[in-house]
């Protein structure tokens, strides 16, 4: 592995859906006594019994993906959502391990999965930054070299010695990505680090993951569901499918591949088979969404998509609602759909819903719609029941071929009509 940064050799990874794993002598032997009895693992369900159907309690999250990565290179890891990405990453990361198969690797790895993670919520963000440096096997004197240039790159001299629970997710992203970039390691692991923050901070990270690879000889692994920040970091890249590696080569193949598989993603969605993770009760359940379309006929900007949805009541319930967070490719909240008027049924009704999305104001491109169940109560705030993610996916294309090619990343997701022009003296 002399010029090699990364190897994967035929990894695995297989989860037991909704297993909550070992925690305790006491849990361990719960679970032991209910098996020795026949009855179900008190610790092996996050949601209601039965939710998970039978023969599907083992999910293949990755299934014998190999892969090389050199010293110096930039690889982006693209694919839907549930493909096998960011398990991927925290592999690499050492959060978990394989079930089958070796990771190998040369250097210090910084990684930055998710918002916050790795940051002590009660520490200020000078505490966390060398507390992160230590983790990586630096000494102080190191981190102190360069602490004044990560403050100045995240711009939080105002707020470095605040606790880091009172930062914006903005200013979250903002401190741990100059840690993660700044801090003397070999290879750095970013999962959809600019999803949150401004333009300018993003074009600069995007600038500084440049530099790490190419001036720095750092070898950057990026997921990301933003083609465009994927074509100018990467030369390279993979795309993953239900945990199968499907590609690996040049960005531009990657992503007319990546493409083709969201368009022949189902317009049938079966929720049954999705571990929820709430240990609520919950009182409307989604069984199933179909939308009435023809796949061959484009959605185009102001259709209204109609979707027949089916659901169960598990308890009685007089006003439920429903809400739908319309989310674009780069995972920003593009908006919310509402069902206001109060359903009700009774324990044990299958309900189903024939419903109208209406596409008016959003701009051509890639979205997903979160579903959610909820009540509100006497002050207003909402309860949620169920929540099942990306149902459906759509595409959102021009209204007419003359439109602009829309450009999310500088004009936002929300298309408005133009402006009236008046008047010209």
């Amino acid at each position: 592995m002399d010029n090699l940064a990364i190897k994967f050799d035929h990894i695995c990874k297989e989860y037991r859906l909704g297993s909550i794993g070992g925690g305790t002598l006491r849990g361990d032997l719960q679970s032991w006594f209910a098996k020795m009895r026949g009855k179900e693992d008190p610790n092996s369900k996050l949601a209601d019994a039965g939710r998970v159907p039978a023969g599907s309690e083992r999910f293949l999250a990755l299934d014998d993906v190999c892969f090389e990565v050199k010293q110096g290179e930039t690889l982006g890891i693209i694919g839907h959502n549930g493909a096998g990405k960011s398990t991927l990453l925290k592999l690499l990361s050492r959060v978990t391990a394989p079930t089958k198969g070796t990771i190998s690797y040369n250097g210090r790895i910084a990684s930055m999965l998710e918002v916050g993670t790795g940051f002590h919520p009660e520490l200020t963000g000078r505490e966390n930054v060398y507390m992160n440096g230590a983790i990586l096997g630096m000494s102080k004197a190191e981190i102190s070299r360069k602490f004044d240039e990560i403050v100045s790159f995240a711009e939080m001299e105002r707020f470095i010695d605040t606790p880091v629970k009172r930062y914006s997710s903005g200013m979250y992203v903002k401190l741990a990505f100059a840690v993660a970039a700044h801090l003397d390691s070999e290879i750095m692991v970013m999962d959809e680090v600019l999803a949150v923050g401004d333009m300018k901070f993003q074009q600069k990270c995007l600038g500084k993951m440049g530099d790490a690879s190419q001036y720095e000889g750092r070898t950057v692994l990026y997921v990301s569901h933003n083609m465009n920040t994927i074509r100018q970091l990467c030369s390279r890249c993979i795309v993953l499918d239900h945990g199968k590696m499907v590609f690996d080569g040049d960005t531009e193949t990657a992503i007319e591949i990546y493409s083709d598989s969201r368009k022949n993603m189902e317009y049938h969605y079966d929720f049954t088979k999705i571990p929820r993770g709430i240990e609520k009760n919950i009182k409307l359940e989604f069984l199933s969404m179909d939308v009435l379309r023809d796949r061959n006929v484009p959605i185009r900007t102001g259709d209204v998509v109609e979707v027949r949805l089916k659901c169960r009541a598990n308890s009685d319930f007089d006003n439920m609602k429903l809400r739908f967070s319309i989310i674009a490719a780069d995972d920003t909240i593009a908006g919310t759909m509402f069902l206001n008027e109060g359903l009700a049924a009774k324990t044990g009704d299958e309900l189903e819903l024939h419903l109208g999305l209406d596409t008016e104001h959003l701009a051509p491109g890639w979205y997903r719609f979160d579903l959610f169940s909820f009540e509100s109560n006497d002050f207003g705030l909402q309860e949620c029941y169920d929540r099942v993610a990306g149902a459906p996916i759509l595409e959102i294309e021009k209204r007419t071929e003359k439109d602009l090619e829309w450009l999310p990343q500088w004009w936002g997701h929300a298309q408005f009509p133009d402006v009236r022009l008046y008047s010209v003296h």
